[in-house]
């Protein structure tokens, strides 16, 4: 068989007031040699036959219903609003930060209200050792739902599985084989975290709040508007950020700041002043008290024990460290 494949990627649309198109609903999705028929690999251990993502904007409903099933496995990824899934016979409402497994044969009846602005990633995948491949992960194979909580990672191994489906780069079904266990594996770490447990969703908030500090540390931050900037309270946002990281957000800042200091005390000859505003402070007296706080020193004796310590070693005196 061809090893060329097409994106099925569209929207449909609608027409507002002025005429103009709407898009109700988006679809980016590959398979494998451009064939949407399913089919059971007898072969080999492990392939992926399609993967892609749908998202909702104002179509009411997105309805599936597979009595039978299908021949291959599928992993349903809630990525933002939420599912309605039948499972033997009762419904019940997958929000997002979950996961659903289906196994070949197994009744699939799922839909997805526009209301919800729900957007889904999905991967089907066969071959004849995806069940010990999944014990191996140690993925539950006992029900329907997996609690993996939210994050980019997921949607970013997914469209990743996706485009390898896409553009057909040489050796991209051992790719697509490689992400597919790339995405168990984060699946494995998400769901059997060391106590305390943090929910899959603060971690990923987290994450994205040290990036943010980490950008903008010489900057005047205020802690309350980046957590509602996030739609959090303040103190729901130190208590998370705390339970993640082990200290409070300002503190983090602090240890941010104190850190690059250091950097540009070893490795330049900038005056105190202008380190002191390099890394966010108004007043170099303030930052001195800060530093000397946080090190047992103050940056002028830092610089000194430093250079004496690390550098006459090696002749080096005066001038600029760089």
């Amino acid at each position: 068989m061809s090893g060329q494949n097409k994106s099925d990627r569209k929207t449909s649309e609608q027409k507002n007031e002025k005429g103009a198109p709407v898009q109700d609903m988006y679809v980016n999705s590959g398979y494998l040699f451009h064939s949407r028929v399913p089919f059971k690999e007898k072969k080999k251990p492990l392939r992926i036959l399609s993967a892609g993502t749908y998202q909702l904007y104002t179509r009411p409903l997105l309805p599936t219903w597979r009595p039978k099933g299908r021949v291959d496995w599928q992993i349903i990824y809630i990525a933002a609003g939420e599912g309605h899934f039948f499972f033997d016979g009762k419904e019940v409402i997958v929000p997002a930060g979950n996961m659903v497994l289906y196994q070949p044969k197994q009744q699939q009846k799922y839909h997805y209200l526009g209301k919800d602005r729900t957007q889904v990633w999905f991967v089907h995948f066969t071959g004849r050792e995806v069940r010990s491949i999944l014990r191996h992960y140690e993925i539950p194979l006992d029900g329907y739902i997996l609690h993996t909580g939210i994050s980019r990672d997921y949607e970013d191994l997914f469209r990743r599985m996706r485009d390898e489906l896409v553009k057909c780069s040489w050796g991209y079904e051992e790719m697509l084989v490689c992400l597919f266990r790339e995405l168990l594996l984060t699946i494995h770490r998400r769901m059997t975290e060391s106590i305390p447990r943090i929910s899959g969703f603060i971690q990923d908030e987290m994450s994205r709040a040290r990036h943010y500090f980490e950008e903008h540390y010489n900057e005047d931050i205020s802690i309350e508007q980046y957590a509602a900037s996030r739609s959090m309270s303040t103190s729901w946002f130190t208590r998370s950020f705390r339970s993640a990281t082990g200290t409070s957000p300002m503190q983090y800042i602090l240890q941010t700041r104190i850190r690059n200091a250091q950097t540009l005390l070893e490795t330049t000859d900038d005056s105190i002043s202008n380190i002191a505003s390099i890394v966010g402070y108004d007043n170099p007296m303030y930052f001195s008290r800060l530093f000397s706080r946080a090190k047992g020193v103050s940056p002028t004796g830092y610089r000194k024990i430093y250079r004496e310590k690390y550098l006459a070693e090696i002749g080096l005196s005066g001038g600029r460290f760089l």
